[in-house]
């Protein structure tokens, strides 16, 4: 090796790393590998405390879930604040069209103020939440998802995540025992949150019914239901009506709903975490609704 392959070594050790590094970060956005839990790697600054944020403040960070939010027309913007290789990353454009400051800085000033658990890929974006939306604001859709206090964000940003894919007009939830727009919330919809109107209602049933004068048949999903969702969909606009885990939908949602239904499942496990339950329930009722409007 002459001696100016040993001085280049360094630097094409740096290139190499950052390609295998965005090759990572791309599969990891597209869903073929998984995030790492960040509990199993907890760092040494555990103790470390989250600054105070106001009310409509919020830190959203990762790539796809900053590049869909750096998109959304209707997201109001206050700071970019990124690493130079993650700005590389991030595609964004013209750095000076940016409609918000964007500031240069080290991955260990997001790990100050996100904390050791957020996998930022070297961005943040402070925002203001996304505008209130109630159910008068409801796309044109066939199809609905409507989760029943529904408190984890990371299931609900999955939940978000499956209902872009299988084109859900709207994702409803109570605005009580259910998240805020938050980072994690963000992270886990893997920028849907910036593609589905999130409409939040004070009171679920009211909610149902509303539905119901809309044309909509409610499905809840229980395990305990007496039909098969696939021989319970009827009509051609569904909202489907998870609950949470463990607990599952309330009785007065149950009394509500204009059918509960069960996922049938022929393996010795008979129950789905609430994301992946959404999922299969949702490309059931896609297929239903193909048929109907066939």
């Amino acid at each position: 090796m002459s001696k100016n392959d040993k001085d280049n070594k360094p630097g094409r050790d740096t290139h190499y790393a950052n390609l295998r590094r965005a090759v990572r970060d791309a599969k990891r956005e597209r869903g073929e590998i998984p995030t790492p839990d960040p509990r199993k790697n907890r760092r040494k600054d555990a103790g470390w405390t989250p600054p105070k944020l106001e009310s409509d403040q919020v830190f959203l960070y990762g790539l796809h879930t900053v590049r869909a939010a750096l998109a959304n027309p209707q997201r109001k913007l206050i700071r970019l604040s990124v690493t130079q290789n993650a700005l590389a990353r991030l595609e964004a454009g013209d750095v000076d069209a940016l409609p918000c400051p964007v500031e240069l800085v080290q991955p260990q000033d997001l790990d100050k103020a996100l904390g050791p658990d957020a996998i930022h890929q070297g961005v943040m974006l402070e925002t203001r939440p996304l505008p209130v939306r109630r159910l008068e604001a409801l796309k044109d859709s066939p199809l609905l998802l409507v989760l029943d206090q529904v408190t984890d964000p990371h299931n609900v940003g999955a939940i978000m995540r499956s209902a872009v894919a299988f084109g859900a007009g709207a994702l409803v939830t109570t605005q009580r025992h259910s998240p805020v727009e938050s980072g994690v919330l963000a992270k886990s919809a893997s920028g849907a949150l910036e593609l589905i109107p999130h409409i939040q209602v004070t009171n679920l049933a009211d909610a149902l019914n509303e539905l119901h004068a809309l044309g909509f048949q409610t499905v809840g999903l229980d395990s305990e239901g007496p039909q098969p969702l696939e021989e319970t969909l009827s009509g051609d606009r569904i909202a489907l009506v998870l609950g949470s885990e463990g607990k599952g939908l309330r009785q007065k949602t149950r009394e509500t709903v204009t059918a509960l239904a069960r996922l049938d499942m022929p393996g010795e496990i008979k129950s789905l975490n609430v994301s992946n339950a959404a999922a299969v329930a949702l490309y059931a009722t896609r297929i239903h609704l193909a048929r109907a409007g066939s």
